[in-house]
């Protein structure tokens, strides 16, 4: 049996070790031949890591790499490219101070790995230096990727003032890349809430959000197809265990835990993380949310915990989408930014498309309801209703 890559977000390694892998090829073609600026959202632990490294890997010259793979055989030239990458969730943000150090420290590496000089005192025009010195260096543009954009402001949100701060930090930090145009290739941001274009962000206007279009809804995580064509060999070897005699349809029940996922309401994926664990454990348990909840949910709800009963078919727009800020959200748009709600149906209308919300599958209704809900009112019994 293929290896599981269970924590690995490194398509290198995942590749040239024989890991099992779903090929997203084709969508990062797509993308590398669409626009200049995207933004994507998606729940933690959703493979935004892994697709991030994937784009970046393209934009290395080594074609062979990917060879098996859809994009090895498209038109694909696979010309080097300088590529800067930013985790965000590995740079320390407890005061903006901190962040602007550490934003700083991060810069200067990647520029002494270049052979690149320069002296500047703020985040922001050490980057835009570095974007134009590589792109003078390379003769060609610069990718840019940033993974879990609002990690620093996450991270802070129960203590406002500290998390606004630091979101000014990340405004100067990412507002740069609207005036580097000419000197960039792609940009690529990921995270977990969307955006919002105003006050420190203004300067973002310019990323087309992919979160809800169709065309890329099955981006991140895995179509119930690749159960067959990628795990074929790993639910076969389940069926014999006698743990799984008397499980039926492994497959169904892998649909039923774990699947569910939408983000356009006609298409559903399967949680990658929760998929995974599944199988190197071989059992049925909550995996995703043991691997845990982020902290900034947790203190939303502790907060006003009556506001997050009853999540079930409720609506949202993508207009709610756009004006909504981190400070000021709604418990249905939070809980479907973070993974616990998904789209189950997108209603016609003649204005702003309706999005009917409800939780994707066994896992999250048991989690919500058995951990989130419980803890935080006190209850011995969940006040959430699991029934399908």
């Amino acid at each position: 049996m293929q290896r599981l890559p269970l924590g690995i977000q490194n398509i290198r390694e995942i590749l040239s070790d024989g890991y099992v892998y779903s090929d997203k090829t084709q969508y990062v073609y797509n993308l590398i031949n669409g626009v200049k600026y995207y933004f994507l959202s998606r729940p933690r632990r959703f493979g935004k890591s892994l697709l991030l490294d994937t784009i970046g890997e393209t934009f290395g010259g080594d074609r062979e790499l990917f060879k098996g793979l859809w994009i090895y055989d498209s038109d694909y030239e696979f010309s080097r490219h300088p590529v800067l990458r930013f985790d965000m969730s590995n740079i320390a943000n407890d005061t903006p101070e901190i962040l602007r150090d550490e934003l700083s420290i991060e810069l200067r590496t990647r520029a002494k790995e270049e052979g690149i000089d320069f002296d500047y005192d703020t985040p922001s025009a050490m980057f835009k230096n570095l974007i134009v010195a590589l792109f003078k260096k390379y003769g060609r543009g610069v990718v840019v990727l940033i993974d879990e954009y609002d990690k620093p402001i996450l991270d802070r949100i129960d203590d406002t003032e500290t998390a606004e701060a630091n979101r000014k930090v990340l405004g100067g930090f990412y507002g740069i890349l609207k005036s580097m145009d000419r000197y960039l290739r792609l940009t690529f941001i990921t995270g977990i809430t969307k955006i919002s274009m105003a006050s420190e962000f203004s300067g973002l206007n310019n990323l087309l959000d992919i979160t809800l279009m169709g065309k890329y809804a099955n981006i991140c995580g895995i179509v119930p197809e690749d159960l067959d064509e990628c795990f074929s060999e790993h639910i076969g070897h389940l069926s014999k265990l006698e743990a799984f005699a008397n499980c039926g349809s492994i497959r169904d029940e892998i649909l039923y835990w774990y699947g569910g996922y939408s983000w356009g309401g006609e298409t559903r994926v399967i949680n990658p993380f929760s998929l995974l664990s599944f199988f190197a454990q071989e059992r049925f348990a909550g995996f995703w949310f043991a691997s845990g909840t982020p902290k900034f949910l947790m203190d939303l709800i502790k907060k006003d915990p009556s506001e997050y009963v009853n999540m079930k078919y409720l609506r949202i727009t993508e207009s709610m989408l756009d004006t909504a800020d981190i400070f000021d959200i709604g418990a249905e748009l939070l809980l479907f930014q973070t993974g616990y709600l998904t789209i189950k149906e997108v209603i016609p209308t003649k204005g702003v498309s309706v999005y009917l919300l409800d939780m994707p599958n066994f896992e999250v209704r048991e989690a919500f309801n058995l951990h989130v809900a419980t803890t935080f009112t006190g209850k011995n019994q969940p006040f959430v209703n699991s029934a399908q």
